[in-house]
This record gives structure tokens, C-alpha cells and sequence, in this order.
């Protein structure tokens, strides 16, 4: 990318967009603190185009300029946690062919986004990019600019506090409990 050259910009761009509003959305969960994100990581982008590596692929430094932009938008005026919206889990796709097994899984992928939106920043960034976007432990350690150890150890401790949160979780009527115990029938359990 030549330093006034604005197609090549664009080009830029758009390849790059869709995964850069996808953490700044995933993070914030609010679709315009996200294009408004996605706004500011491409201005500074354009802005320091001169330093860009050609000879590299710039998606790390977009993430990391995105991921940073989130956190002080997280630190300077805390946004409500809500759950993703299905615009976001749209990008796992749904095998179900009956529809109360569908209903089901959108039951529990409301569960589950809930519970990831009350997750820390620091642990809904691992996970949003390991499983939402599929990137490796290496990947995600490099686009945090992170030891592979401590995303290792985020992602344990967001698992970990995931858990806890969906075990304590009425709506799935102790479907998730401890291991080891047996899920007791309704009409044993009254005398």
C-alpha cells in the first residue's frame, strides 16, 4: 500500500473490516460502538500507513489497535454486558432439523453469550477470538501481544468462571450440574 494510493486503502479495507467489527462487536456488544471502533482502527491504520509491513500480514496490529480502542471505551464509560447477538453467532451454523432441538439450541446459545458478556474484558477477548473467530492459542497470543501461557491460563479462568455462571443458571433447569451427581426424577423426589 503506496502511501497516498486510496484504492489500495479501500482494498485494505474491505478485506480486513468484517474481522475487526466482529471483536470490536463481540467485545462491546453494541453494533455502533463497534462501527464506530472499526471507524477509528482504520483512521489510524491510514494514518500510519507509511510503517505498515507489506512483507507481514497487518491483521494482528488492526486487532490489537481494535482490542485497545475497546478497553478504554470499556474503562472510560462502562457499556452494559449483553449477551452477543445472533448477527454474531450467526457464524456457527445450526445442523438441527427439528425444530424443538433448534429451539433448544438457541436457548442455550442465549445462555452461553449471556454468559460470556459478564465475563472480564481480558477473558472475553480470549474467547472471542479463539472460539468465535477460530484462531489458534499461538494466533491469539500474538494478537493480544500476550504470552501463549497467559492466554492459556485467561482461557481457563473465563471457562472456569463460564461454568460456574451456567451451573448456577435457573434456565437450564439443572440440566448443567456437578459431575458425578444424578440429575433426580420430579416424581421421586416428592414423598
Amino acid at each position: 500500500m503506496q502511501r497516498d494510493d486510496l484504492d489500495a486503502f479501500e482494498a485494505f479495507f474491505m478485506r480486513y473490516r468484517t474481522s475487526i467489527y466482529r471483536t470490536a462487536y463481540g467485545l462491546t456488544g453494541d453494533a455502533q460502538a463497534a462501527e464506530e471502533i472499526l471507524q477509528d482502527t482504520f483512521a489510524r491504520a491510514y494514518q500510519r500507513r507509511h510503517i505498515l509491513r507489506t512483507d507481514v500480514s497487518p491483521l494482528p496490529w488492526l486487532h490489537r489497535v481494535a482490542l485497545n480502542l475497546c478497553y478504554s471505551r470499556l474503562g472510560r464509560r462502562r457499556l452494559p454486558s449483553s449477551p452477543m447477538e445472533d448477527a454474531v453467532v450467526g457464524l456457527v451454523r445450526d445442523r438441527a432439523t427439528e425444530p424443538a432441538e433448534h429451539a433448544e439450541q438457541q436457548e442455550l446459545r442465549r445462555i452461553v453469550r449471556d454468559g460470556v458478556a459478564h465475563l472480564p474484558p481480558k477473558h472475553q477477548s480470549v474467547v472471542i477470538l479463539y472460539y468465535l473467530h477460530g484462531l489458534s492459542l499461538q494466533e491469539t497470543a500474538e494478537l493480544l501481544d500476550i504470552r501463549l501461557g497467559t492466554v492459556k491460563s485467561r482461557l481457563h479462568y473465563a471457562l472456569r468462571a463460564l461454568r460456574t455462571r451456567l451451573e448456577g443458571d435457573r434456565r437450564f433447569g439443572g440440566a448443567y450440574g456437578e459431575v458425578g451427581t444424578e440429575p433426580v426424577d420430579a416424581e421421586e423426589a416428592v414423598p
